[in-house]
């Protein structure tokens, strides 16, 4: 380890050495590790003429031969800089908790400083090496390497050129492996803090810290006042003290919405990226190769760039200690505020989550051994969509975030109220029931999944609202010639008031607010629960929507726009991955037969294994009381004056609706609100049709 200590004797008999003045003198603090690229590209850029090597220091010296021409060799920069004279930059390839106390010392003596990322161990190193900077009147170029890529400049222009269409987030992936050795190449490797002294070690700040520092670039982001929040969901696979899979949300003064979803438990490395989502395409960049893709209506553009240098760059904004008019660093130190954020929100969250051992296989033998988290590339391809936690998705091995509130029944919980708060803007927030349980436990609810990541549990969601989208996701219109497109509609529904809650019974009052804030629909929902057997137990939503004004709204659906069979809107409910799944009706059976039906009541039955769609039983799996497994039915029962058709979908996606507007739209009137009812029965096992309407008649309860 390079330490920061008192002047010593120089290890050796030489001093920092004569150069000539014209080419800048380099010392380079830390050899190994990453130290050796710093020599391979100092003996690149020493041979094309353009600076000195003079000195490197290190407790470990270098091997013979690795050190080109003169450089004299040091333990620690404090010895170097006692040797003199003082070298023009200083190079720092150390560990974390060094960076700060060796740039401290490198800029005091008067030396500009390169220092490898992340750049300090917390905000206040932060502030205090940036006024040391600024009071030495020194620059601090930081090691993020694909900060000096030539793509950054065309992403740029590609967004403010409008190719891609309004932003509607960014996200970076980063999906890497490492193995049992790779914690062990160091004391401080996995650590958040070495005897007291913070490191924050992990995947987002120092293993994959290059794909949030790229992600934070192209997001606008580079300044400490650049950020708005910063949000962290860590969790470790690995016997250390740091994350190695996690989510980090920031949101950006300017209004962007940035998710990093990492991990170093892949199955197998790819290649990180960071994307741009745009309303008429995306900007991927795969920053570790320069390559860029551009994917629009019109096709996709790849293009491979070249990179800036940093230490070229850095000797290129610096004339004998003086910075160069013109010339900006393209990683300063002031620009990595915007990490440190992130990086000071990881230092002062709980310590990671460890990720149950049922949730993890092991690969490999001994130091080669590395953990794989199941279904982790669905997970962070579903986390990237919908700009949510692992924790809001429901992750099993994610920590718990508690209900809203919660339906139950003798002790029994068989469905989560949730105020859809943390919900994506273009996924058209919403309160909503997930996760629904039958009376065994299994759940028979789906919220966010990877298809589309703006279905919600149990429901009410319309996408036409007066041109609003309180749907979420693309709006389809005539205008776009019969297509989904990304409109900034998206509405929100949120609760004014108090509820009136009684066992078995929630009334609430919710308001329909625009893009724009202002009401334009108030709703008076109202949900019942109550048990029908041991096996089987009936909730029922009754809804009334009225104008928030003193005209007409009209509530309508991709159906009542020209979508032939696209009726979908008012309840809805989305099913988990379903096994053996059958639909149907008093007298017919099958999606094509039943989509589209106005019948007394509609079935649906299953085996619910896998928990959500994402293609996997671990991923599926449900926590807090609910079983992976089960087989269910639920009997969708109409109102007795009911003409809505049903909308159903099995082959795509599993989902039921009752479509409030199937092929025109529906007019709600001031003073005469629009009215829906239906019921749902949630029972253990396979039903038939004849169990169906025993169950229905004993109830007797059509409404």
């Amino acid at each position: 380890m390079i330490q920061h200590s008192a002047p010593a004797a120089p290890a050796s008999s030489a001093t920092a050495g004569d150069v000539p003045a014209t080419l800048p003198r380099i010392a380079l603090v830390g050899v190994h590790g990453f130290g050796e690229s710093h020599l391979a590209n100092l003996a690149r850029l020493e041979e094309a003429g353009a600076l000195h090597l003079v000195a490197v220091a290190d407790p470990n010296p270098p091997e013979t031969g690795a050190l080109a021409g003169s450089a004299a060799v040091f333990n620690t920069l404090d010895q170097l800089l006692a040797a003199g004279p003082v070298p023009d930059v200083v190079i720092l390839a150390t560990p974390i908790q060094t960076h700060a106390p060796l740039a401290l010392a490198a800029l005091a003596a008067g030396a500009d400083v390169y220092v490898e990322k992340p750049p300090v161990a917390s905000m206040a190193q932060f502030q205090e090496v940036l006024a040391a900077a600024e009071s030495a009147g020194r620059l601090v170029q930081v090691g993020f390497q694909s900060l000096g890529s030539l793509a950054l400049p065309e992403i740029r222009n590609t967004i403010e050129s409008g190719d891609i269409g309004d932003v509607l987030g960014l996200s970076a992936t980063g999906m890497w492996l490492r193995t049992r050795s790779y914690f062990k190449r160091s004391r401080w490797a996995g650590k958040r803090s070495l005897d007291g002294i913070d490191v924050v070690d992990g995947v987002a700040t120092n293993a994959l810290a290059h794909a949030v520092a790229t992600a934070l670039n192209m997001a606008g982001a580079h300044t400490v006042a650049d950020v708005a929040s910063v949000e962290t969901d860590l969790y470790r696979a690995n016997d250390t003290q740091s994350d190695d899979t996690s989510v980090i949300r920031v949101r950006t003064v300017a209004g962007q919405t940035l998710l990093c979803a990492l991990t170093l438990c892949a199955p197998e490395q790819q290649r990180p990226s960071v994307t741009v989502h745009g309303t008429r395409g995306e900007i991927t960049f795969f920053y570790t190769e320069d390559e860029l893709v551009i994917t629009t209506a019109d096709g996709e553009r790849r293009e491979t760039f070249g990179r800036t240098d940093l230490l070229e760059n850095l000797l290129a904004a610096r004339t004998a200690g003086t910075p160069l008019p013109g010339t900006r660093l393209l990683s300063a130190l002031p620009d990595a505020g915007a990490f440190m954020c992130v990086l000071e929100a990881i230092r002062t969250a709980p310590a990671p989550r460890e990720i149950d051992a049922g949730h993890v296989s092991w690969e490999g033998d001994g130091d080669d051994a590395h953990p794989v988290v199941h279904g982790i590339a669905a997970l962070i391809e579903r986390a990237t969509k919908a700009q949510a936690t692992f924790a809001e998705l429901g992750v099993p091995w994610a920590r718990s975030l508690p209900p809203v509130g919660t339906f139950d029944l003798a002790g029994h919980p068989v469905a989560d109220y949730q105020d859809g708060s943390g919900i994506r803007a273009v996924s058209s927030p919403r309160p909503y029931l997930h996760p629904v349980r039958t009376l065994a436990g299994t759940v028979v609810t789906d919220h966010q999944p990877l298809d589309h990541v703006w279905h919600l549990g149990v429901g009410v969601a319309l996408q036409d609202v007066d041109g609003v989208n309180f749907w979420g996701g693309r709006t389809y219109t005539r205008a776009a010639g019969g297509e989904y497109v990304w409109r900034p509609d998206h509405g929100s529904i949120v609760r004014t008031g108090e509820p009136s809650a009684a066992e078995g019974k929630l009334t609430e009052n919710l308001a329909w607010n625009g893009p724009d804030g202002a009401p334009i629909l108030t709703e008076q929902r109202t949900w019942t629960w109550a048990a029908v057997g041991p096996s089987a137990w009936r909730l029922t939503l009754d809804f009334a929507l009225s104008p928030a004004g003193n005209r007409p709204v009209s509530l309508g659906s991709p159906g009542s726009n020209g979508r032939v069979g696209g009726g979908y809107g008012g309840f809805f409910w989305r099913l988990p991955e379903c096994s053996g799944a059958r639909v149907w009706t008093p007298s017919e059976a099958g999606e094509s037969a039943v989509h589209g039906s106005v019948t007394p009541w509609l079935a649906w039955s299953g085996g619910f294994t896998e928990g959500t769609s994402d293609g996997g039983t671990d991923v599926g799996a449900v926590r807090d009381g609910g079983e992976a497994g089960g087989a269910a039915t639920l009997v969708f029962v109409a109102a007795a004056d009911s003409t809505d058709p049903w909308f159903v979908r099995v082959d795509g996606y599993p989902g039921v609706g009752q479509s409030l507007a199937w092929d025109a739209p529906v007019i709600a009137e001031p003073g005469a609100p629009v009215r829906r009812s239906v019921t749902v029965l949630i029972a253990d096992g396979i039903l038939g049709t004849e169990d169906i309407e025993t169950l229905i008649n004993t109830q007797g309860d059509n409404s």
